[in-house]
């Protein structure tokens, strides 16, 4: 069974920057597709980025491009976000999830994946 734990969550000003970080276990790191969710109260789930542990595309959400970096350490089988420049829009419940894929690009759609982490919190203040 494949387990995925978030970490780095925390609360920053606007401007500021967090990493969270998702250790993935019970399972191989590659060959898989892994993805940062994040759900604010009230609001849908959204794919903020996604990338592909063994071929490596990356996806990135239009909302989110050019001040987020998704990056994998396949030896700590683990994935990072880098968050910089957080606007107050941003706060959210952040998630990652995984899915076997062979390759290619990744799906930023929720229902495409079926493992999930807890969520670690992210709140930007203004």
């Amino acid at each position: 069974q494949v387990q995925l734990v978030e970490s780095g969550g925390g609360s920053v000003q606007a401007g500021g920057s967090l990493r969270l970080s998702c250790v993935v276990s019970g399972g191989t790191f590659s060959s898989k597709c892994i993805a940062w969710f994040r759900q604010a109260p009230g609001k849908e789930r959204e794919g903020t980025a996604s990338i592909h542990t063994t071929t490596g595309p990356t996806t990135y959400a239009a909302s989110v491009k050019g001040r987020f970096t998704i990056s994998r350490d396949n030896a700590k089988n683990t994935l990072y976000l880098e968050m910089n420049n957080l606007k107050p829009e941003d706060t959210a419940m952040y998630f990652c999830a995984a899915k076997t894929a062979p390759g290619g690009s990744c799906s930023m759609r929720a229902s495409a994946y079926n493992y999930w982490g807890q969520g670690t919190q992210v709140t930007v203040s203004s």
